[in-house]
Protein backbone atom coordinates (compact mmCIF):
# COMPACT_ATOMS: atom_id res chain seq x y z
CA UNK A 1 0.00 0.00 0.00
CA UNK A 2 2.84 2.09 -0.37
CA UNK A 3 4.32 3.01 -3.89
CA UNK A 4 5.01 -0.54 -6.33
CA UNK A 5 8.80 0.79 -5.42
CA UNK A 6 8.42 -0.55 -2.23
CA UNK A 7 6.77 -3.55 -0.70
CA UNK A 8 3.15 -2.87 0.26
CA UNK A 9 2.39 -2.04 3.95
CA UNK A 10 -0.13 -1.09 3.56
CA UNK A 11 3.70 1.81 30.61
CA UNK A 12 7.40 1.04 34.51
CA UNK A 13 3.98 -0.95 35.42
CA UNK A 14 3.79 -1.44 30.97
CA UNK A 15 7.84 -2.95 31.07
CA UNK A 16 6.92 -5.31 33.12
CA UNK A 17 3.42 -6.54 30.58
CA UNK A 18 5.40 -6.13 27.41
CA UNK A 19 9.69 -5.67 27.52
CA UNK A 20 10.72 -3.18 24.27
CA UNK A 21 14.32 -3.05 24.60
CA UNK A 22 16.76 -1.27 22.77
CA UNK A 23 19.24 -3.92 22.38
CA UNK A 24 21.73 -5.45 20.05
CA UNK A 25 22.12 -9.01 19.81
CA UNK A 26 25.03 -10.60 21.17
CA UNK A 27 28.07 -12.03 19.64
CA UNK A 28 27.63 -15.77 18.89
CA UNK A 29 29.10 -18.67 16.98
CA UNK A 30 26.12 -19.00 14.54
CA UNK A 31 23.87 -16.83 12.66
CA UNK A 32 21.70 -14.70 15.03
CA UNK A 33 17.71 -14.69 14.19
CA UNK A 34 14.81 -13.85 16.14
CA UNK A 35 12.43 -16.43 16.86
CA UNK A 36 9.40 -16.93 18.84
CA UNK A 37 9.31 -18.83 21.89
CA UNK A 38 6.26 -20.68 23.51
CA UNK A 39 5.94 -21.21 27.18
CA UNK A 40 3.51 -24.37 28.44
CA UNK A 41 2.00 -22.04 31.04
CA UNK A 42 1.73 -19.06 33.13
CA UNK A 43 2.07 -20.92 35.88
CA UNK A 44 3.27 -19.55 39.08
CA UNK A 45 3.21 -16.15 37.83
CA UNK A 46 3.41 -13.24 40.59
CA UNK A 47 0.64 -11.35 38.53
CA UNK A 48 -3.26 -12.23 39.18
CA UNK A 49 -5.96 -10.89 37.40
CA UNK A 50 -7.56 -9.38 40.66
CA UNK A 51 -5.06 -6.85 40.78
CA UNK A 52 -5.07 -6.34 36.76
CA UNK A 53 -3.83 -2.70 37.31
CA UNK A 54 -0.11 -3.86 38.00
CA UNK A 55 -0.16 -4.53 34.32
CA UNK A 56 -2.70 -3.00 32.82
CA UNK A 57 -3.04 1.31 32.82
CA UNK A 58 -6.22 3.01 34.61
CA UNK A 59 -7.58 3.96 30.81
CA UNK A 60 -7.01 0.22 29.85
CA UNK A 61 -9.11 -1.28 32.14
CA UNK A 62 -11.65 1.58 31.83
CA UNK A 63 -12.22 0.51 28.15
CA UNK A 64 -12.99 -3.00 29.33
CA UNK A 65 -15.29 -1.67 32.19
CA UNK A 66 -17.29 0.10 29.78
CA UNK A 67 -17.90 -3.08 27.28
CA UNK A 68 -18.18 -5.77 30.13
CA UNK A 69 -14.90 -7.33 29.22
CA UNK A 70 -13.40 -9.40 31.71
CA UNK A 71 -9.59 -9.19 32.72
CA UNK A 72 -8.92 -13.02 32.19
CA UNK A 73 -5.36 -15.22 32.20
CA UNK A 74 -4.46 -14.11 28.44
CA UNK A 75 -3.68 -11.08 29.76
CA UNK A 76 -0.99 -12.14 32.49
CA UNK A 77 1.93 -11.29 31.85
CA UNK A 78 4.62 -13.81 30.65
CA UNK A 79 5.68 -15.52 34.33
CA UNK A 80 9.20 -13.18 34.65
CA UNK A 81 10.60 -16.00 35.86
CA UNK A 82 10.27 -17.91 32.28
CA UNK A 83 11.87 -15.34 31.05
CA UNK A 84 15.21 -15.27 33.01
CA UNK A 85 15.38 -18.98 32.52
CA UNK A 86 15.82 -18.13 28.98
CA UNK A 87 18.22 -15.47 29.84
CA UNK A 88 20.44 -17.61 31.94
CA UNK A 89 21.57 -19.84 28.96
CA UNK A 90 24.39 -19.91 27.87
CA UNK A 91 25.07 -18.17 24.23
CA UNK A 92 23.87 -14.58 25.59
CA UNK A 93 20.23 -14.62 24.20
CA UNK A 94 18.49 -11.51 24.11
CA UNK A 95 14.53 -11.60 24.74
CA UNK A 96 13.57 -8.13 23.10
CA UNK A 97 9.93 -8.42 23.74
CA UNK A 98 7.39 -10.59 25.62
CA UNK A 99 3.70 -11.44 24.59
CA UNK A 100 1.09 -11.89 26.98
CA UNK A 101 -1.79 -13.11 24.80
CA UNK A 102 0.52 -15.75 23.07
CA UNK A 103 2.69 -16.10 26.28
CA UNK A 104 5.52 -16.47 24.73
CA UNK A 105 9.06 -14.58 23.92
CA UNK A 106 10.83 -12.73 21.14
CA UNK A 107 13.95 -14.04 21.71
CA UNK A 108 17.49 -12.90 19.70
CA UNK A 109 20.28 -16.19 19.70
CA UNK A 110 21.50 -18.74 17.03
CA UNK A 111 20.93 -21.71 16.46
CA UNK A 112 22.58 -23.63 18.99
CA UNK A 113 21.56 -21.46 22.02
CA UNK A 114 17.82 -21.97 20.63
CA UNK A 115 18.40 -25.54 21.15
CA UNK A 116 19.54 -25.10 24.39
CA UNK A 117 16.20 -22.97 25.17
CA UNK A 118 14.36 -25.11 23.37
CA UNK A 119 15.58 -27.41 26.21
CA UNK A 120 14.46 -25.59 29.12
CA UNK A 121 11.36 -27.41 31.19
CA UNK A 122 8.71 -24.35 30.48
CA UNK A 123 9.40 -23.88 26.82
CA UNK A 124 6.87 -25.59 24.32
CA UNK A 125 8.23 -24.93 21.35
CA UNK A 126 9.59 -22.01 18.78
CA UNK A 127 9.46 -20.97 15.29
CA UNK A 128 11.66 -18.84 13.55
CA UNK A 129 11.11 -14.95 12.80
CA UNK A 130 13.76 -13.51 10.61
CA UNK A 131 16.53 -15.10 8.49
CA UNK A 132 18.85 -12.39 9.29
CA UNK A 133 20.56 -10.37 12.09
CA UNK A 134 20.59 -6.44 11.92
CA UNK A 135 22.44 -4.08 14.58
CA UNK A 136 19.71 -0.78 15.21
CA UNK A 137 20.92 2.16 13.97
CA UNK A 138 21.49 5.38 16.20
CA UNK A 139 17.87 7.17 17.52
CA UNK A 140 17.17 10.72 17.63
CA UNK A 141 15.46 12.37 20.32
CA UNK A 142 11.91 14.33 18.91
CA UNK A 143 12.27 17.66 17.86
CA UNK A 144 11.00 20.74 20.07
CA UNK A 145 8.74 22.67 17.74
CA UNK A 146 7.78 26.34 17.24
CA UNK A 147 4.95 28.04 17.91
CA UNK A 148 2.61 27.87 14.76
CA UNK A 149 0.87 31.26 13.33
CA UNK A 150 -2.34 31.80 14.38
CA UNK A 151 -5.29 30.34 13.02
CA UNK A 152 -8.71 29.78 12.51
CA UNK A 153 -9.80 26.81 15.04
CA UNK A 154 -13.22 26.84 13.28
CA UNK A 155 -12.94 24.60 10.57
CA UNK A 156 -15.67 24.82 7.28
CA UNK A 157 -16.16 22.52 4.52
CA UNK A 158 -14.24 25.49 2.49
CA UNK A 159 -11.20 24.59 4.77
CA UNK A 160 -10.19 21.15 4.19
CA UNK A 161 -8.55 21.23 0.98
CA UNK A 162 -7.61 18.56 -0.78
CA UNK A 163 -8.88 16.31 1.77
CA UNK A 164 -12.22 17.54 1.36
CA UNK A 165 -13.34 14.97 -0.41
CA UNK A 166 -12.62 11.84 1.45
CA UNK A 167 -13.95 13.77 4.35
CA UNK A 168 -17.27 14.71 2.99
CA UNK A 169 -17.43 11.14 1.66
CA UNK A 170 -17.85 9.38 4.83
CA UNK A 171 -19.50 12.56 6.43
CA UNK A 172 -16.69 13.52 8.67
CA UNK A 173 -17.61 17.14 7.72
CA UNK A 174 -21.02 16.91 9.72
CA UNK A 175 -19.19 14.94 12.19
CA UNK A 176 -17.09 17.85 12.77
CA UNK A 177 -19.70 20.30 12.67
CA UNK A 178 -21.89 18.78 15.49
CA UNK A 179 -18.74 18.84 17.64
CA UNK A 180 -17.00 15.17 17.07
CA UNK A 181 -13.31 15.73 16.23
CA UNK A 182 -12.21 12.75 17.73
CA UNK A 183 -11.35 14.54 21.55
CA UNK A 184 -10.71 12.07 24.12
CA UNK A 185 -10.39 9.49 21.77
CA UNK A 186 -6.93 7.61 21.25
CA UNK A 187 -5.67 6.41 18.25
CA UNK A 188 -2.38 3.90 17.76
CA UNK A 189 -0.70 4.14 14.13
CA UNK A 190 0.74 0.78 13.08
CA UNK A 191 3.08 1.41 10.50
CA UNK A 192 6.97 2.02 9.06
CA UNK A 193 7.71 4.91 9.89
CA UNK A 194 6.95 8.75 10.41
CA UNK A 195 9.60 10.97 9.34
CA UNK A 196 9.23 14.53 9.02
CA UNK A 197 5.68 13.94 11.42
CA UNK A 198 7.41 16.51 14.12
CA UNK A 199 7.87 18.85 12.20
CA UNK A 200 5.12 19.62 9.89
CA UNK A 201 2.60 22.74 10.54
CA UNK A 202 -0.51 20.51 9.68
CA UNK A 203 0.92 18.28 12.49
CA UNK A 204 1.87 20.44 14.91
CA UNK A 205 -1.33 20.93 17.10
CA UNK A 206 -0.33 17.02 17.84
CA UNK A 207 2.48 18.31 19.88
CA UNK A 208 1.58 22.12 21.12
CA UNK A 209 -1.79 20.48 22.34
CA UNK A 210 0.44 17.47 23.83
CA UNK A 211 -1.90 15.47 22.53
CA UNK A 212 1.01 12.59 20.57
CA UNK A 213 0.96 10.50 23.70
CA UNK A 214 3.61 8.31 22.89
CA UNK A 215 6.24 6.45 20.30
CA UNK A 216 7.27 3.17 20.21
CA UNK A 217 9.79 1.38 17.51
CA UNK A 218 9.08 -2.34 17.18
CA UNK A 219 11.63 -2.88 14.66
CA UNK A 220 15.24 -0.82 16.15
CA UNK A 221 13.94 -0.79 19.64
CA UNK A 222 13.36 2.24 21.39
CA UNK A 223 11.17 5.23 20.68
CA UNK A 224 12.77 6.93 18.08
CA UNK A 225 9.98 6.87 15.00
CA UNK A 226 10.80 9.95 12.99
CA UNK A 227 12.85 8.09 10.15
CA UNK A 228 12.55 5.22 8.01
CA UNK A 229 9.48 4.86 5.65
CA UNK A 230 7.49 8.19 5.14
CA UNK A 231 4.38 5.90 4.47
CA UNK A 232 3.75 5.98 8.01
CA UNK A 233 3.38 9.36 8.24
CA UNK A 234 1.28 9.98 4.58
CA UNK A 235 -1.40 7.94 7.08
CA UNK A 236 -1.50 9.64 9.91
CA UNK A 237 -2.04 12.64 8.07
CA UNK A 238 -5.20 11.68 6.76
CA UNK A 239 -6.53 11.37 10.72
CA UNK A 240 -4.30 14.12 12.66
CA UNK A 241 -3.79 16.73 10.14
CA UNK A 242 -5.44 20.08 11.55
CA UNK A 243 -4.28 23.07 9.68
CA UNK A 244 -7.77 24.89 8.20
CA UNK A 245 -7.40 26.22 5.37
CA UNK A 246 -4.91 23.94 4.14
CA UNK A 247 -5.69 20.21 5.33
CA UNK A 248 -7.75 18.60 7.99
CA UNK A 249 -7.89 15.14 8.98
CA UNK A 250 -10.93 13.00 9.96
CA UNK A 251 -10.11 12.79 13.37
CA UNK A 252 -7.92 16.16 13.93
CA UNK A 253 -8.60 16.33 18.01
CA UNK A 254 -7.85 12.57 18.84
CA UNK A 255 -4.61 11.50 20.34
CA UNK A 256 -2.21 9.65 18.91
CA UNK A 257 0.35 6.43 19.69
CA UNK A 258 3.18 5.92 16.90
CA UNK A 259 4.25 2.71 16.64
CA UNK A 260 6.89 1.63 13.82
CA UNK A 261 6.26 -2.30 13.39
CA UNK A 262 7.37 -2.88 9.59
CA UNK A 263 10.86 -3.05 8.36
CA UNK A 264 10.65 -1.95 4.49
CA UNK A 265 13.74 -3.51 3.84
CA UNK A 266 12.73 -6.78 4.65
CA UNK A 267 10.12 -9.14 4.77
CA UNK A 268 9.45 -11.65 6.84
CA UNK A 269 7.11 -12.72 10.25
CA UNK A 270 9.26 -11.21 12.88
CA UNK A 271 6.93 -7.80 11.56
CA UNK A 272 4.02 -9.53 12.18
CA UNK A 273 5.37 -10.04 15.87
CA UNK A 274 6.59 -6.50 16.01
CA UNK A 275 2.39 -5.83 15.18
CA UNK A 276 1.33 -8.14 18.22
CA UNK A 277 3.80 -6.28 20.71
CA UNK A 278 2.27 -3.19 19.56
CA UNK A 279 -1.23 -4.35 19.85
CA UNK A 280 -0.18 -5.58 23.35
CA UNK A 281 0.98 -2.26 24.64
CA UNK A 282 -1.63 -0.18 22.84
CA UNK A 283 -3.62 -2.21 25.11
CA UNK A 284 -2.34 -2.10 28.11
CA UNK A 285 -2.01 2.27 27.52
CA UNK A 286 -5.47 2.21 27.44
CA UNK A 287 -5.93 3.00 22.95
CA UNK A 288 -8.93 2.81 21.76
CA UNK A 289 -8.75 2.32 18.07
CA UNK A 290 -5.89 0.45 16.27
CA UNK A 291 -5.36 2.38 12.53
CA UNK A 292 -3.12 -0.75 10.45
CA UNK A 293 -2.25 0.09 6.91
CA UNK A 294 0.01 -3.01 6.64
CA UNK A 295 -0.29 -6.49 5.39
CA UNK A 296 1.29 -9.94 5.10
CA UNK A 297 1.11 -12.62 2.10
CA UNK A 298 4.65 -13.00 0.92
CA UNK A 299 7.42 -13.63 2.42
CA UNK A 300 11.38 -13.25 1.60
CA UNK A 301 12.77 -16.57 1.50
CA UNK A 302 13.29 -18.96 3.18
CA UNK A 303 10.45 -17.73 5.43
CA UNK A 304 7.57 -19.31 4.51
CA UNK A 305 5.25 -17.42 2.61
CA UNK A 306 0.96 -17.84 3.31
CA UNK A 307 -1.57 -18.94 1.09
CA UNK A 308 -5.01 -18.13 0.53
CA UNK A 309 -5.99 -21.30 2.26
CA UNK A 310 -4.64 -19.75 5.46
CA UNK A 311 -6.39 -16.46 5.05
CA UNK A 312 -8.81 -17.90 7.73
CA UNK A 313 -8.09 -14.93 10.68
CA UNK A 314 -6.45 -18.17 12.39
CA UNK A 315 -3.14 -18.91 11.05
CA UNK A 316 -1.31 -15.77 10.31
CA UNK A 317 0.56 -14.10 14.09
CA UNK A 318 -0.70 -10.54 13.13
CA UNK A 319 -4.23 -11.79 12.28
CA UNK A 320 -4.58 -13.48 15.71
CA UNK A 321 -3.07 -10.46 16.96
CA UNK A 322 -5.75 -8.29 15.86
CA UNK A 323 -8.75 -10.72 17.05
CA UNK A 324 -7.32 -10.17 20.54
CA UNK A 325 -6.90 -6.85 20.30
CA UNK A 326 -10.63 -6.32 19.11
CA UNK A 327 -11.27 -9.21 21.79
CA UNK A 328 -10.20 -6.73 24.40
CA UNK A 329 -12.29 -4.15 23.55
CA UNK A 330 -10.07 -2.11 20.89
CA UNK A 331 -11.72 -1.24 17.48
CA UNK A 332 -8.97 -2.85 14.57
CA UNK A 333 -9.40 -0.90 11.43
CA UNK A 334 -7.18 -2.65 8.74
CA UNK A 335 -6.91 -1.44 5.36
CA UNK A 336 -7.35 -4.88 2.84
CA UNK A 337 -4.48 -4.47 0.50
CA UNK A 338 -3.19 -4.09 -2.56
CA UNK A 339 -3.50 -7.49 -4.50
CA UNK A 340 -6.74 -6.55 -6.48
CA UNK A 341 -5.43 -6.44 -10.00
CA UNK A 342 -2.25 -8.57 -9.04
CA UNK A 343 -2.26 -12.43 -8.88
CA UNK A 344 -2.92 -13.38 -5.08
CA UNK A 345 -5.92 -10.77 -5.95
CA UNK A 346 -7.64 -11.18 -1.83
CA UNK A 347 -7.06 -9.48 1.11
CA UNK A 348 -3.83 -10.14 3.31
CA UNK A 349 -3.36 -10.78 6.97
CA UNK A 350 -3.91 -9.18 9.37
CA UNK A 351 -7.28 -8.31 7.48
CA UNK A 352 -8.76 -11.98 7.54
CA UNK A 353 -8.99 -11.42 11.04
CA UNK A 354 -12.32 -11.52 12.86
CA UNK A 355 -14.41 -8.83 14.46
CA UNK A 356 -12.48 -5.97 12.88
CA UNK A 357 -12.90 -3.42 10.21
CA UNK A 358 -11.27 -4.28 7.16
CA UNK A 359 -10.76 -1.29 5.16
CA UNK A 360 -11.31 -1.86 0.90
CA UNK A 361 -10.85 1.38 -1.66
CA UNK A 362 -13.14 3.01 -3.71
CA UNK A 363 -12.61 6.61 -5.48
CA UNK A 364 -14.25 10.09 -5.22
CA UNK A 365 -17.08 9.00 -6.67
CA UNK A 366 -17.75 5.39 -4.43
CA UNK A 367 -16.46 2.96 -7.56
CA UNK A 368 -14.41 0.34 -6.51
CA UNK A 369 -10.72 1.23 -6.96
CA UNK A 370 -8.90 -1.34 -9.14
CA UNK A 371 -5.83 -2.44 -7.16
CA UNK A 372 -7.79 -3.11 -3.26
CA UNK A 373 -7.98 -6.59 -2.85
CA UNK A 374 -11.35 -8.21 -2.72
CA UNK A 375 -12.90 -10.92 -0.37
CA UNK A 376 -13.74 -13.31 1.17
CA UNK A 377 -11.65 -14.78 3.80
CA UNK A 378 -10.43 -18.30 2.85
CA UNK A 379 -13.37 -19.60 5.52
CA UNK A 380 -16.01 -17.20 3.42
CA UNK A 381 -16.33 -14.57 5.60
CA UNK A 382 -17.16 -11.22 3.55
CA UNK A 383 -14.20 -8.92 3.51
CA UNK A 384 -13.94 -5.89 3.13
CA UNK A 385 -16.24 -4.90 5.91
CA UNK A 386 -16.62 -0.90 4.55
CA UNK A 387 -14.61 1.01 2.14
CA UNK A 388 -13.60 4.88 1.74
CA UNK A 389 -11.53 6.67 -0.45
CA UNK A 390 -8.05 5.02 -1.15
CA UNK A 391 -7.56 6.14 -4.84
CA UNK A 392 -5.92 10.14 -5.37
CA UNK A 393 -6.34 10.67 -1.34
CA UNK A 394 -5.21 13.31 -0.35
CA UNK A 395 -1.90 12.80 2.11
CA UNK A 396 0.84 14.90 3.40
CA UNK A 397 4.31 14.05 2.36
CA UNK A 398 7.29 14.85 5.08
CA UNK A 399 8.48 18.06 3.70
CA UNK A 400 4.74 19.20 4.81
CA UNK A 401 3.47 19.26 1.24
CA UNK A 402 -0.09 17.47 -0.15
CA UNK A 403 -0.38 15.13 -2.76
CA UNK A 404 -2.55 12.65 -3.92
CA UNK A 405 -1.61 8.72 -3.28
CA UNK A 406 -3.08 5.39 -3.75
CA UNK A 407 -3.67 2.43 -1.38
CA UNK A 408 -6.23 0.81 0.74
CA UNK A 409 -3.74 2.22 3.19
CA UNK A 410 -5.05 5.92 2.85
CA UNK A 411 -8.68 4.32 2.99
CA UNK A 412 -7.85 2.45 6.45
CA UNK A 413 -7.01 6.04 8.46
CA UNK A 414 -9.74 8.29 6.63
CA UNK A 415 -11.90 5.88 8.01
CA UNK A 416 -10.36 4.95 11.13
CA UNK A 417 -10.58 8.61 12.38
CA UNK A 418 -14.08 8.64 11.46
CA UNK A 419 -15.17 5.72 13.50
CA UNK A 420 -13.05 7.32 16.38
CA UNK A 421 -15.20 10.49 15.95
CA UNK A 422 -18.44 8.08 15.77
CA UNK A 423 -17.67 6.33 18.65
CA UNK A 424 -16.17 9.50 20.53
CA UNK A 425 -20.41 10.87 19.67
CA UNK A 426 -21.50 7.19 21.15
CA UNK A 427 -19.54 6.64 23.62
CA UNK A 428 -22.08 4.06 25.36
CA UNK A 429 -21.14 1.62 22.38
CA UNK A 430 -18.59 -1.20 22.82
CA UNK A 431 -16.31 -1.23 19.51
CA UNK A 432 -18.23 -4.14 17.89
CA UNK A 433 -21.16 -2.01 18.09
CA UNK A 434 -19.16 0.77 16.27
CA UNK A 435 -18.44 -1.69 13.51
CA UNK A 436 -22.76 -3.10 13.20
CA UNK A 437 -23.55 0.59 13.50
CA UNK A 438 -21.36 1.68 10.47
CA UNK A 439 -21.98 -1.61 8.66
CA UNK A 440 -25.48 -1.56 8.73
CA UNK A 441 -25.72 1.78 7.53
CA UNK A 442 -23.32 1.78 4.80
CA UNK A 443 -24.30 2.48 1.37
CA UNK A 444 -24.58 -2.04 0.20
CA UNK A 445 -25.86 -2.73 3.96
CA UNK A 446 -28.96 -4.34 2.28
CA UNK A 447 -26.42 -6.31 -0.31
CA UNK A 448 -22.69 -6.77 0.86
CA UNK A 449 -20.11 -8.10 -1.16
CA UNK A 450 -16.39 -9.04 -1.25
CA UNK A 451 -15.30 -5.98 -3.44
CA UNK A 452 -16.68 -3.49 -1.12
CA UNK A 453 -18.03 -5.26 1.95
CA UNK A 454 -21.44 -3.27 3.37
CA UNK A 455 -19.73 -0.25 1.06
CA UNK A 456 -19.63 3.53 2.27
CA UNK A 457 -20.56 4.40 5.71
CA UNK A 458 -21.38 7.66 6.56
CA UNK A 459 -21.46 9.39 10.06
CA UNK A 460 -24.75 11.30 9.78
CA UNK A 461 -26.50 8.22 8.39
CA UNK A 462 -25.23 5.70 11.08
CA UNK A 463 -25.48 8.78 13.85
CA UNK A 464 -29.33 9.22 12.62
CA UNK A 465 -30.20 5.71 12.77
CA UNK A 466 -28.68 5.54 16.69
CA UNK A 467 -30.64 9.08 17.33
CA UNK A 468 -33.77 9.13 15.70
CA UNK A 469 -35.20 11.45 17.99
CA UNK A 470 -32.63 13.82 17.54
CA UNK A 471 -31.10 13.53 14.26
CA UNK A 472 -28.16 15.55 12.96
CA UNK A 473 -28.92 18.08 10.20
CA UNK A 474 -28.06 16.63 6.61
CA UNK A 475 -27.74 19.64 4.59
CA UNK A 476 -24.60 21.39 3.27
CA UNK A 477 -24.61 24.86 3.95
CA UNK A 478 -24.10 25.13 0.12
CA UNK A 479 -27.23 23.31 -0.29
CA UNK A 480 -28.61 25.77 1.78
CA UNK A 481 -28.01 28.25 -0.62
CA UNK A 482 -24.24 29.91 1.28
CA UNK A 483 -20.93 30.31 -0.39
CA UNK A 484 -17.94 28.97 0.22
CA UNK A 485 -14.33 29.50 -0.26
CA UNK A 486 -11.49 27.41 -0.01
CA UNK A 487 -8.06 27.11 1.53
CA UNK A 488 -9.37 29.88 3.91
CA UNK A 489 -6.68 31.08 4.83
CA UNK A 490 -5.20 31.60 1.10
CA UNK A 491 -1.49 31.00 0.00
CA UNK A 492 -0.29 31.51 -3.66
CA UNK A 493 -2.15 29.00 -5.27
CA UNK A 494 -5.52 28.86 -6.54
CA UNK A 495 -8.73 28.98 -5.28
CA UNK A 496 -11.71 26.65 -5.17
CA UNK A 497 -15.52 28.25 -4.73
CA UNK A 498 -18.10 26.56 -3.27
CA UNK A 499 -21.29 27.22 -5.50
CA UNK A 500 -24.01 27.15 -4.12
CA UNK A 501 -27.51 25.38 -5.71
CA UNK A 502 -29.06 28.81 -6.35
CA UNK A 503 -25.87 30.19 -8.66
CA UNK A 504 -25.53 26.93 -10.79
CA UNK A 505 -26.19 26.62 -14.00
CA UNK A 506 -25.74 30.27 -15.02
CA UNK A 507 -22.47 32.61 -15.79
CA UNK A 508 -21.33 33.85 -12.84
CA UNK A 509 -19.64 37.19 -12.12
CA UNK A 510 -16.98 37.50 -9.17
CA UNK A 511 -15.65 40.32 -7.73
CA UNK A 512 -13.12 40.58 -4.84
CA UNK A 513 -13.54 43.54 -2.55
CA UNK A 514 -10.86 44.72 0.32
CA UNK A 515 -11.33 46.27 3.70
CA UNK A 516 -12.30 49.75 2.10
CA UNK A 517 -15.02 48.59 -0.51
CA UNK A 518 -12.44 49.05 -3.30
CA UNK A 519 -12.82 46.20 -5.96
CA UNK A 520 -9.34 44.44 -6.35
CA UNK A 521 -10.20 41.40 -9.28
CA UNK A 522 -13.09 40.86 -11.17
CA UNK A 523 -13.40 37.49 -13.03
CA UNK A 524 -16.55 35.92 -15.33
CA UNK A 525 -16.49 32.20 -15.16
CA UNK A 526 -18.76 29.77 -16.93
CA UNK A 527 -21.92 28.51 -16.01
CA UNK A 528 -21.53 25.18 -14.00
CA UNK A 529 -23.94 22.42 -12.67
CA UNK A 530 -21.21 21.29 -9.79
CA UNK A 531 -20.39 22.44 -5.88
CA UNK A 532 -16.98 23.58 -6.67
CA UNK A 533 -14.92 25.62 -9.55
CA UNK A 534 -11.83 27.12 -9.28
CA UNK A 535 -11.22 30.85 -9.05
CA UNK A 536 -7.82 32.57 -10.11
CA UNK A 537 -7.49 35.59 -9.18
CA UNK A 538 -3.78 36.65 -9.30
CA UNK A 539 -1.78 38.22 -6.21
CA UNK A 540 -3.26 39.64 -3.87
CA UNK A 541 -1.57 41.72 -1.30
CA UNK A 542 -1.98 40.49 2.18
CA UNK A 543 -5.03 40.96 4.28
CA UNK A 544 -8.55 40.56 4.35
CA UNK A 545 -11.03 40.05 1.14
CA UNK A 546 -14.72 39.91 0.54
CA UNK A 547 -15.77 37.51 -2.43
CA UNK A 548 -19.28 38.35 -4.20
CA UNK A 549 -20.23 35.55 -6.68
CA UNK A 550 -23.60 37.00 -8.41
CA UNK A 551 -25.78 35.02 -11.09
CA UNK A 552 -28.80 37.73 -12.63
CA UNK A 553 -30.48 39.21 -9.42
CA UNK A 554 -28.93 36.61 -6.71
CA UNK A 555 -25.58 37.25 -4.77
CA UNK A 556 -24.01 35.80 -2.03
CA UNK A 557 -20.47 37.10 -0.23
CA UNK A 558 -17.69 34.92 1.44
CA UNK A 559 -14.74 36.32 3.33
CA UNK A 560 -11.29 35.14 3.44
CA UNK A 561 -7.81 35.89 4.29
CA UNK A 562 -4.77 36.34 1.96
CA UNK A 563 -1.39 35.35 3.64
Amino acid sequence: MVPSTFKWVSLGMVACALNALAVVPAKAQGTVRRHLVYFRDKAGTPFSVAQPQAFLSARSLARRSRQGIAVLPRDLPVNPAYVAQIRAVSGAPQVLYTSRWFNAAVVSCDSLTLGRIMALPKVSRASTLNRSARVPGPFTAPTQLPEPSAQNPAATRAQYGPAYRQNQQIGALAMHDAGFRGDGMQIAVFDAGFPGADQISALQPLFLEQRLASTRNFVDGGTSVYGRSDHGTNCLSTMAANQPGFFVGTAPKATFHLCITEDVYSEHPIEEANWLAAAEYADSVGVDVISSSLGYTDFDAPSVSYTYADMTGRNAISSRAATMAARVGMLVVSAAGNEGNHAWHYISAPADADSIMTVGAVDSLGNHAFFSSYGPTADGRIKPTLSAMGLATAVISPNGGAFRGNGTSFACPVLAGMAAGFWQANPTLTAQQVIVALRSTATQAANPDNTLGYGIPNFVTAYNALHPNAPLDTVSPAAAGALGLYPNPAGSGPLMLVVPAVLRGQALRVRVLDVRGAVVAQRQLPATTGEEVPLRLGPLAKGTYVCEVSAGNTLRTVKFVQQ
